[in-house]
């Protein structure tokens, strides 16, 4: 690992941060023949595995595992007394993030690497800790995205979790005050409740995951209640004080005051891109506090030689996401080509939820704020046949598709497995598949994966398509005189 400080050092490219996107990028430019190097102020292994999707998805496999053992009886097993031992838990968690982090830093290492705050001097230098200073023709910007400050009165006095801290969490608290409803709210609150916190979640719109459709919202926010999950829709945050040794958040609902107590507070309002203290002035980058830096579609900032990648961008904060930006962004920057990044299918997302929810392409809501002429089919687990056999009932699949040609615009689940499943409609649209094209395809039955021909055929037959077996109807049809 290089540490240099004192003097200066030149590069072709300077990736400042050493997460999913910065490496990614990194990577990449080797590959294309820059000489390279990674600047970060550590601690090394980025954000998803120390901090987000791998130390999360750890703990999320322990309630998950939790809930199926409680349901059980619904197959005819009787799990009796169940016991939670959340030392080997949290363990587990560090056991495994130590693994994924100590496998990326021996990847980071392959490179140059500048240990400490990056803050631009110019468009072409960089200050790296006190006295290190890095010259090059290009950068990356990768420095990624930290919690969101609260402004909420009186929290700060009274104390709170963010998810950092949850992540860190040896004890389950009695009860907790869940401020938020997106993604990292959802996914950690419910965790909470399995683990035996009395769980309280207040959000300001009418459902959980606002950015969502609202009958995935509000298809999540009734499954989080029916598993005995408060969630208090439409609160408008007063202010938090301490009674004794509860935390009291006080809100406003439909213009009545009231309060959520708890023992502890998960404050989970978003996440803000990482721009403070970069110097970006100085580099000629304009950016904005909330909003984060602004790119053009090939990555490249207001200066025509630095790019930003990632949570740093502000608009997509997901980690695949990231790596492809990181990508493209690499490829400009030395091969000068001009790719230009395409979000149609590499926006897909996913929430670890039970039940889970993934999308890809465009939403209902994007359709409809567009104007785009569509038809849409949806199912339900209820009715398909391997689900009823698992005992996963909860959710639907839906699809969208163009009202002229047919072809799949996007699709969203709710549903077991949704992180897996969404898989198949991603591949077909990367191929620009039809909905007759899709309803086509040979499914394994049963199957969960096939409940997605449903929603294909409801699409199909809107648009005057011959649905499959369609053929064979007519002909009973026919032989009968019907």
């Amino acid at each position: 690992m290089a540490r240099m400080t004192g003097r200066s050092n030149r590069h072709d490219l300077i990736v400042v941060g050493a997460g999913s996107g910065g490496y990614a990028a990194a990577r990449t430019a080797r590959d294309v023949g820059c000489d390279v190097a990674l600047v970060d102020r550590g601690p090394l292994g980025g954000l998803c595995i120390l901090r987000g999707c791998m130390p999360s998805k750890a703990l999320l496999a322990s309630s998950d595992a939790l809930a199926d053992a409680r349901d059980a009886d619904a197959l005819g097993i009787e799990a009796g007394i169940i016991e939670i031992d959340m030392p080997f838990i949290a363990a587990r968690k560090r056991v495994l993030v130590k693994e994924f982090a100590d496998y990326r830093i021996e990847g980071i290492n392959s490179f140059p690497i500048y240990l400490g705050a990056a803050r631009f001097l110019s468009p072409t230098a960089l200050l790296v800790g006190e006295s290190t200073v890095l010259e090059a023709d290009r950068f990356v910007i990768a420095t990624g995205s930290s919690i969101s400050e609260n402004a909420l009165q009186g929290l700060s006095g009274v104390g709170y979790v963010d998810s950092d801290a949850v992540l860190d969490f040896e004890r389950i608290p009695r009860s907790v005050v869940v401020l938020g409803g997106g993604y990292t709210a959802c996914e950690l609150g419910q965790f909470l409740a399995r683990m035996g916190a009395r769980t309280t979640v207040l959000i300001r719109s009418d459902h959980l995951l606002t950015s969502s459709d609202d009958d995935i919202g509000n298809a999540l926010t009734r499954y989080f209640v029916e598993e005995g999950i408060e969630v208090v829709v439409g609160a408008t945050l007063a202010e938090v004080l301490r009674r004794g040794q509860e935390k009291v958040v006080r809100y406003t609902r439909d213009g009545r005051e009231s309060e959520a107590v708890g023992e502890e507070i998960f404050y989970a309002l978003g996440r803000v891109p990482n721009v403070t203290g970069l110097g970006l002035n100085e580099a000629g980058i304009e950016y904005d506090t909330v909003r984060g830096i602004a790119v053009d579609g090939t990555m490249r900032t207001s200066n025509p030689n630095a790019y930003a990648v990632g949570d740093v961008t502000g608009e997509y904060m997901l980690v695949h996401v990231a790596i492809y930006q990181g990508e493209v962004a690499a490829r400009n920057a030395c091969l000068k080509n001009g790719e230009v990044a395409d979000y149609r299918l590499v926006g897909a997302h996913t929430v670890f939820t039970d039940p889970q929810i993934a999308a890809v392409g465009m939403s209902e809501k994007e359709l409809q704020q567009k104007g785009i002429p569509y038809v849409s089919g949806r199912y339900d687990f209820a009715e398909h046949g391997k689900a009823q056999c698992l005992a996963k009932t909860k959710g639907f699949v839906k699809m969208m598709a163009d009202r002229e040609s047919g072809r799949i615009l996007g699709a969203a689940i709710i549903g077991a497995q949704a992180s897996e499943l969404i898989h198949e409609v991603i591949v077909a649209m990367s191929f620009d598949a039809t909905v007759d094209q899709f309803m086509r395809i040979p499914h394994l039955h049963p199957t969960l994966a096939e409940i997605w021909t449903y929603p294909a055929e409801i699409c199909a037959a809107q648009l005057g398509m011959k649905i499959p077996g369609d053929e064979q109807v007519e002909m009973a049809t026919s032989i009968s005189g019907g």
